[in-house]
């Protein structure tokens, strides 16, 4: 998988007898995983996950019949071809996942989806650009674009774990939830498949070690799956971290979908009787003040006010 294409041995084609074990495990492993979850009616709730396992669990007859037994191009291509789309399932995944944790909020699922589908689209451009960019590499431009893309895939699952560690309390997520075990089987084999990698660039670490160690990892999480699916779901934890979520919710919304601005009309009304009034209280001078016959009610109408204001004055006799 690591090596070059005229020399290529992939992960899952060791002819070792502990690499044959830990090849045949997987698909052992993943059907008790698809069994416990049809008993929990988990796959239902995870669809994309479960067509990963029967994808893995199907496609095993082909590629243990073709190791060894068929010409080298078409082991070379059904090998890589399995492997890409089994990358897309798994991106996929990673996808429900998000979703599954945040089901509750609809307006932060709908921003996941987005930034998820540009994600998407920056990893085909970076393994296209990757792919043209070495046409004379060892591995070839196909295995170069379907290595860039796992890597891509698998920092993404790492960023998975790391994201529901951090912020499962202010989403309610339990530590013992479905979802939290499904990510925790990827990020974990993926943060394992990456430090194997790097091992093996820098030489540390021969093919076959590598090859060795990276399916006992995947048989690993492939048992964290089981572990979780043989155990019911807990329920969301009610908690007051809980408002942090809602409020980004909220903010996302109002976002999202603003309030019709209030009509102007109102707004022009009100300056218009300020004015008005501001005017006839600066134009009240004390001689329109009115004097009050003892016994007098102070309260006056409005047109008996006008009429002595604006009465003829009478003139003194010299």
């Amino acid at each position: 998988m690591y090596k070059g294409v005229r020399r290529l041995k992939p992960v899952l084609m060791n002819s070792t007898f502990a690499g044959n074990v830990l090849w045949i495990a997987h698909p052992v492993l993943q059907s008790m995983v698809g069994g416990a979850m049809c008993w929990r009616k988990q796959h239902r709730k995870f669809p994309v996950f479960f067509a990963y396992l029967v994808y893995q669990i199907a496609t095993f007859p082909f590629l243990f019949y073709i190791r060894g037994r068929v010409s080298y191009p078409l082991q070379f291509y059904g090998y890589w071809g399995y492997f890409g789309i089994s990358l897309v399932l798994g991106f996929k995944v990673i996808h429900e996942i998000f979703l599954d944790v945040f089901r509750p909020y609809h307006t932060l699922k709908d921003l996941g989806s987005v930034v998820f589908e540009w994600a998407a689209l920056v990893m085909l451009l970076v393994a296209g650009v990757v792919a043209a960019a070495s046409p004379n590499s060892q591995q070839g431009p196909i295995v170069q674009a379907v290595l860039t893309s796992q890597r891509c895939v698998r920092v993404t699952q790492c960023g998975l774990i790391l994201f529901l560690l951090v912020f499962s309390r202010y989403l309610g997520i339990s530590k013992k939830q479905h979802s939290f075990g499904i990510a925790l089987g990827f990020g974990g084999f993926a943060i394992v498949e990456l430090v194997l990698f790097a091992m093996h660039a820098a030489g540390y670490m021969g093919p076959d070690t590598t090859n060795l160690a990276n399916m006992a990892a995947y048989d690993a999480s492939i048992l964290v799956w089981l572990g979780y699916m043989l155990f019911e779901s807990p329920a969301r934890e009610p908690s007051a971290n809980l408002l942090a979520s809602q409020r980004w919710e909220q903010s996302l919304a109002d976002i999202q979908h603003p309030e019709a601005a209030d009509s102007l009309i109102p707004m022009f009304e009100g300056m218009v009787d300020r004015a008005f009034s501001r005017n006839r209280h600066d134009s009240f001078t004390p001689e329109d003040e009115v004097v009050l016959e003892p016994g007098q009610s102070s309260k006056m109408s409005p047109f008996s006010r006008s009429a002595r204001l604006h009465a003829p004055q009478e003139t003194s006799k010299k």
